[in-house]
């Protein structure tokens, strides 16, 4: 499972050339139905624009990729903007580049640096996350333990994500793939193999 990157909060970024304005949006979808009504959604702020180019990367696994020039030169604004989504390897993410036309012809080789350019703007503003393969697990152990185990476990790749206290303490944690086995193996040294683990899932979490 290789890891990828999502945004955790949407992004806007503007690039001009000649008087042409380039104002980039970067945005989480969760589908493609998400990805269209946001589209309309920038089209009908920017009613006035010349173009709305946008592409976007959706789907499980980022299987879904979709782009458009919105009547801009064949391969000049879509699929440069693509080529920024999956270059920074994101997933789950649209972004929308709006032109207004400045009076001068930018040219083929202008107009893919303009909107690359945008596109990399709006994602700069963007907060991104970065989707490590790992496991959920839950961790039940005794007060005596809970504290140094707590300790333990805060090191890169790992993550508390939740504690609960009843007759024990019970911690639910994320762990990178990278040290799920050395992680495992500390909670066995520091409680002394008085600490229960579960692992409950696999998957891609934001560590």
């Amino acid at each position: 499972m290789s890891d990828y990157y999502v945004l955790a909060s949407p992004g806007e970024g503007e690039y001009t050339d000649r008087k042409s304005r380039f104002i980039g949006h970067a945005m989480p979808v969760s589908g493609e139905a998400e990805a269209a009504v946001l589209i309309d959604q920038i089209k009908r702020k920017y009613w006035d624009a010349r173009h709305n180019c946008y592409a976007y990367v959706t789907g499980g696994n980022g299987e879904i990729s979709r782009s458009s020039d919105d009547g801009e030169p064949s391969g000049t604004a879509g699929r440069p903007i693509l080529d920024c989504i999956t270059g920074a390897g994101l997933r789950g993410v649209l972004i929308v580049v709006t032109r207004y036309f400045g009076g001068t012809l930018l040219g083929t080789g202008g107009l893919v640096r303009a909107y690359t350019q945008a596109a990399k703007e709006a994602l700069a503003h963007a907060d991104i996350r970065h989707m490590q393969a790992g496991s959920r697990i839950e961790i039940n152990a005794d007060y005596n333990s809970a504290e140094k185990l707590r300790r333990s476990l805060e090191t890169d790749g790992v993550r508390i994500e939740d504690t609960a206290y009843t007759d024990s303490v019970k911690m639910t944690v994320i762990v990178s793939a990278q040290v799920l086995e050395q992680v495992l193996d500390t909670i066995t040294q520091v409680s002394a193999g008085r600490a229960e683990v579960r692992v409950l899932e696999h998957g891609h979490y934001a560590l």
